[in-house]
């Protein structure tokens, strides 16, 4: 049976709930979502899998994280492992390209991935990111003003000042 770990720790913005398979972390919930919703994706993704606690890259999750929260980590080196559509993982890789302390917009990401017009798509398959930070959808924002996030507008703003990109 295929294995997911569960994980939590604390930052100096609150509680984030990691999750990982044998292939790589697959989950990341930010402080203030509800525990609730991070079960409930679990649930929906992962209903097969045997739950255990820990795991070697959540601790290896955990130490980046914790680094790149007090300024000390630039770019992320974990294992992955992306369950989204093949177009939204298209879309997932090359915004986790964008540099720390940049951003891109909708449209530009869209271009990047060869379809223009598709910037609406792109904002669907950022708020459907499973790993927020790692892959860092608070990089993209609108033409003309932040765009939306997940972890809401304060936490899209916070992490951009962190990287000095706000």
């Amino acid at each position: 049976m295929k294995k997911l770990f569960l994980h939590s720790f604390s930052t100096r913005i609150g509680t984030i709930r990691t999750a990982a398979t044998e292939k790589g972390l697959t989950l990341i919930s930010l402080p203030g979502e509800p525990r609730k919703y991070f079960e409930g994706k679990i649930e929906e993704l992962f209903s097969e899998y045997e739950i255990s606690s820990g795991g070697k890259v959540n601790k290896q999750a955990e130490k980046q994280l914790v680094a790149y929260m007090n300024g000390r980590l630039k770019k992320f080196t974990l294992k992955l492992d992306i369950h989204a559509s093949p177009f939204q993982k298209k879309v997932l890789r090359r915004v986790a390209k964008i540099p720390y302390g940049r951003t891109m917009t909708y449209g530009e990401v869209a271009r990047a991935v060869g379809n223009p017009r598709a910037f609406r798509a792109v904002g669907s398959a950022n708020a459907q990111n499973n790993l927020p930070l790692v892959i860092p959808c608070h990089r993209v924002v609108g033409s003309s003003g932040l765009g939306g996030y997940g972890g809401g507008i304060e936490m899209k703003k916070r992490l951009l000042r962190l990287e000095g990109a706000l």
